[in-house]
């Protein structure tokens, strides 16, 4: 499957935009629109002027709408969340060249807000995976204690985690301890 600069820069987007809602033990990512700044400026989302409570509230559904679609059992479900949000953030295709970057597709209208920017521009990068029939990569980790969001870019589909050297390793080592412990026994 192949993945365009832009496309890779929105699946970034949206898992990090997925993985800042509360979790357990977590607070939210998006506490307030200083971290939501925050996001806007890593992500480099141009064009979203200035933001407010409002731009907090709408990014906060949009966030909620994107983990429904990485919850998704199949790739009906999954389209048709897409087709719902990216319908919603009133999507206008245009090629634009700005900031440096070559030629690549906006969804989004000029001036839209930035809950629109990134339902629009995210949306589409997920249902390229759709399209392609690989809605099972858009995956949550399989440590217990974790369940972020990634993609999992792997050619044979087998990532199980969203940082092997986090929680991956950490669950090895631990299965490693229960070996060595019941081999002691």
């Amino acid at each position: 499957m192949l993945i365009t600069h832009d496309t890779r820069c929105a699946l970034d987007a949206v898992v990090d935009l997925v993985n800042t809602a509360p979790e357990d033990r977590t607070a939210d990512g998006l506490a307030d629109v200083a971290s939501l700044a925050d996001f806007v400026r890593k992500h480099e989302i141009s064009d979203v002027g200035v933001l407010s409570e409002h731009d907090l509230a709408a990014v906060r559904k949009v966030r909620d709408r994107f983990a429904g679609i990485f919850a998704a059992s199949d790739p009906r479900t999954a389209a048709a969340l897409i087709n719902e949000l990216v319908a919603a953030a009133g999507t206008t295709p245009r090629l634009t060249d700005h900031d440096g970057y070559d030629w690549h597709v906006h969804y989004f209208a000029p001036g839209a807000s930035v809950a629109d920017h990134l339902a629009a521009d995210c949306g589409m990068a997920l249902a390229f995976f759709v399209v392609a029939g690989e809605q099972e990569r858009l995956r949550r980790c399989e440590a217990p204690d974790c369940r972020h969001a990634f993609v999992d870019l792997s050619r044979n589909r087998s990532r199980r985690y969203c940082d092997s050297r986090t929680c991956g390793n950490r669950l090895h080592v631990a299965a490693y301890r229960a070996r060595r412990k019941e081999a002691a026994g």
